[in-house]
C-alpha cells in the first residue's frame, strides 16, 4: 500500500462540519500543487483511521468534491485527482492566485491590519479597478 498524498485533520471546535474540513483541505491541496491531476486520494479505511471519524463523513465529502469535479471515483480502484489543471488560477509567473492572496494576507497581517481592514482594502482596489474598466 503507498503512502497517502495527503492526511487528514478535523478540528471539532473549527465550527465546520467535518466532510466540509476534509473537502477544504482536498480543494486546498490541489490548489496549492500538492495533489496533482491523475493522484489517489486515501481510501476511506484509511481517513477514517487517520482522523478517527465516521465513514459516512468520508463518502460525504468524496461525492462533495466529485459533484465540484475536482475527483472522480473509479469502481474498484479508488478516488483520483482529475482537475488540478482547472481549479488554479495561474498567474502570468507561474504561481497560482491562492500563493499570492496567502502572501497578501500574511503580509497585511504582519503590519498589524485587522481581517475587516483588509477587506475593506481589497474592496477599496476591486472597486478602483472596476472603474478604471468602466472609463
Amino acid at each position: 500500500m503507498s503512502t497517502p498524498s495527503i492526511r487528514f485533520r478535523v478540528a471539532s471546535r473549527s465550527g465546520l462540519p467535518p466532510y466540509r474540513q476534509l473537502v477544504d483541505q482536498v480543494r486546498d491541496a490541489v490548489y496549492e500543487g500538492r495533489l496533482r491531476e491523475g493522484e489517489k486520494l486515501p481510501s476511506v479505511r484509511e481517513v477514517v483511521t487517520q482522523v478517527v471519524i465516521n465513514p459516512n463523513t468520508v463518502h460525504r465529502a468524496y461525492r462533495e468534491l466529485e459533484r465540484q469535479g475536482i475527483v472522480e471515483g473509479r469502481a474498484g480502484l479508488g478516488t483520483f485527482v482529475v482537475a488540478s489543471s482547472r481549479i488554479g488560477v495561474r498567474l502570468s509567473d507561474g504561481r497560482l492566485l491562492t500563493t499570492v492572496v496567502r502572501e497578501l494576507v500574511e503580509d497585511a497581517t504582519r503590519v498589524g491590519a485587522s481581517r475587516h481592514e483588509l477587506v475593506r482594502a481589497l474592496e477599496v482596489a476591486l472597486d478602483r479597478i472596476d472603474e478604471q474598466a468602466d472609463a
